[in-house]
């Protein structure tokens, strides 16, 4: 056990890494805020205790999860996003656009308004859509940024929140008062928009997420390949690639460079320099600035002539950006990317060189290729679980048979349509639509996409010490490591098979609430929400049915409506005069198991029947309440 314990010593910044990322991701996943008195003292004197070499290392990896709680804290306060009180109609914004997005069905701006709020507003078909950098006076409808709608699940107060988003609406009427002047990296963005005239270049280079039509992304999903849509090391790799070939070709062709230093050297920098302007075209999202720190260090460890590939520079990176927002890590961006890294780093870390053949190189390069999928899909498995509540059955086919076309053919035919060469982008779109046809077979395989139910914080707590302990326990006699990180997983999955099944789910103002049926089926007492975009997503995620499916609606009459299953029944009423009508009839009736309401209501004899807020019931008969006491959440009380 000594000699276990002695060969950890290299692993500590690892396990550090995961200690930090786990105390943010406490304090993130509280229910209430915590109070942490002289945050900013505490938080020097634990990186003083973590950084001082004297310390016992398992002392450290305590010191460093506490800083990582306490550095979300401070980093939260400091943020200290405006928020509206509640939905705004027909207000007058005036402000500055500072970016665009543009969608396969709608474009939205982001605003920044003279009274320091930022919002994101759609801007209908018959509106002109103002450039970045434009000034505008617009007439708008803002919403608040909803909460979580239930409990461990995506809260879009607080991704707002720690985006700077002050709320969301759309347009009625805008007016551009002040045109935007001189050059900058947004007015490059959009003439590279206009000029190009394709979604493809408008997702593969500057970053538009939801460039891509809804039906094709839906097949490249299936297909297991939709994360080419989001720029991220792939992409890096690819563009640091070509730019890299083309420079150390140009400059072994330079004599006078190559008698001083090595060809990749000033090749390297060349690359470097480019994917720093792709960065900024690409719109600086956190995956990509991930993949190019990555690259940064990979680069330095090249020129420096060091080891470029190690579990160290991953670490590092990740401890970067966390840095420079600790938010990241509940964000599945971060989360799938470093995954990813982290599980190949690791399977291929310390692999002896072997001099091969040609027909071996090919053979092995076959073997790494489909190896590389394979460790990619299954350390990225649990946050594609979590957070989109489905998986790619046939992930592995599609990335094997896709995503050599997107390297060495789409790729490169967007990036010359990018420079303003127009056959780039038409043979682009060519090779996209015969690509499109392998997907959709693909995505119509049977099977294709499964269902996954919803993932607890526990579970995913056991997913990342379970991978983690595969990892960075090293030299473990029997491979002790992968038998306890894989025991650590099963009980995860034990975690998410054994948890109860929601029977009717409710938003905090009880104007959307859905109910299960005998037929396992969501009916819900409204089809359309504004203010409840992601209420119906959620609430269908966990009653186990993909977002697509039917909206089953309840006939409620003069505000009332009543669900029951034959072991449940319930009373959901949004009016005030029916409420006061019926409410003692209600408490009477012995078969009414439950009251839901957001009004107010005096009765005595059967409070016990009466609910409201944010509400889950389960089939075990236990009530959890969606609690809304965080700095983000304090809109809602």
């Amino acid at each position: 056990m000594q000699n276990l314990a002695k060969y950890q010593d290299n692993n500590w910044f690892g396990w550090g890494t995961i200690a930090l990322a786990g105390g943010a991701g406490l304090y993130f996943a509280m229910q209430h805020e915590p109070y942490i008195p002289y945050p900013y003292i505490l938080a020097v004197c634990l990186c003083a205790i973590t950084a001082w070499g004297r310390v016992p290392k398992f002392l450290r990896i305590i010191t460093t999860f506490l800083f990582g709680f306490v550095y979300a804290f401070i980093f939260t306060n400091q943020i200290n996003t405006p928020q509206i009180n509640s939905t705004m109609r027909n207000a007058e914004i005036v402000g500055q656009v500072y970016k665009t997005d543009i969608a396969n069905n709608k474009k939205r701006i982001y605003i920044q308004t003279d009274d320091n709020m930022r919002v994101r507003l759609t801007v209908g078909d018959d509106i002109t859509v103002p450039n970045t950098g434009d000034t505008i006076k617009a007439t708008a409808t803002l919403f608040r940024p909803a909460g979580t709608y239930a409990p461990e699940t995506f809260d879009y107060a607080r991704w707002a929140y720690f985006n700077n988003l002050t709320a969301t609406g759309y347009i009625s009427d805008c007016v551009i008062t002040r045109p935007a002047r001189g050059f900058n990296i947004n007015s490059w963005r959009n003439k590279i928009h206009e000029r190009a005239n394709s979604y493809l270049v408008d997702a593969l280079v500057l970053g538009y997420k939801n460039a891509v039509p809804d039906t094709d992304s839906k097949i490249w999903t299936t297909a297991g390949v939709g994360h080419v849509w989001s720029i991220s090391g792939f992409h890096m790799t690819l563009v640091g690639g070509w730019i890299f070939a083309i420079f150390f070709l140009i400059f072994r062709a330079i004599p006078y460079v190559t008698r001083r230093i090595p060809a990749r050297i000033p090749a390297i920098i060349c690359a470097w320099i480019g994917l720093g302007i792709y960065l900024f075209i690409s719109g600086i999202d956190v995956a990509t600035v991930r993949a190019f720190l990555m690259t940064t260090l990979v680069f330095m460890a090249f020129i420096l002539g060091r080891r470029a590939f190690s579990m160290r520079n991953v670490c590092l990176a990740f401890c970067i950006i966390f840095l420079l927002n600790p938010h990241y890590v509940m964000q599945p961006g971060f989360q799938l990317s470093f995954s990813a890294v982290f599980g190949l780093v690791w399977f291929w870390d310390e692999r002896p060189f072997v001099q091969r053949s040609f027909t071996q190189k090919v053979l092995h390069a076959i073997y790494a290729t489909i190896i590389t999928s394979g460790v990619a899909t299954v350390f990225t498995a649990p946050f594609v679980i979590a957070h989109f509540y489905s998986i790619p059955i046939y992930g592995l086919i599609g990335n094997l048979i896709l995503l050599p076309i997107f390297s060495f053919a789409i790729m490169p035919c967007v990036m010359f349509g990018a420079i303003g060469i127009d056959v780039g982008v038409k043979w682009a779109h060519g090779i996209y639509d015969w690509a499109l046809t392998i997907a959709t077979q693909i995505s119509d395989l049977p099977m294709a996409t499964v269902t996954m139910p919803h993932t607890p914080n526990s579970a995913t707590v056991c997913f990342i010490l379970g991978l983690a302990t595969i990892i960075f326990i090293k030299n473990a006699k029997y491979k002790i490591n992968h038998i306890i990180g894989w025991a650590i997983i099963c009980v995860g999955v034990g975690i998410v098979a054994l948890q109860s099944k929601p029977i009717f789910m409710s938003t905090f103002d009880n104007t959307v609430v859905a109910f299960r049926n005998d037929k396992d089926n969501l009916i819900f007492n409204t089809t359309s929400s504004a203010n409840h975009y992601f209420a119906f997503d959620t609430f269908l995620q966990l009653n186990g049915q993909p977002t697509d499916s039917t909206r089953h609606k309840q006939k409620c009459k003069r505000g009332v409506c009543e669900f029951t299953n034959g072991t449940i029944k319930i009373v959901q009423v949004s009016r005030f005069i029916p409420l006061m009508k019926n409410l003692n009839n209600w408490c009477n009736d012995k078969s009414i198991t439950y009251i839901v309401s957001h009004l107010k209501i005096d009765a005595p004899n059967c409070n016990h029947k009466i609910l409201s807020g944010g509400i889950i019931i389960y089939d075990n008969g236990q009530i959890k309440r969606t609690k809304y006491g965080r700095r983000w959440h304090n809109q809602h009380g």
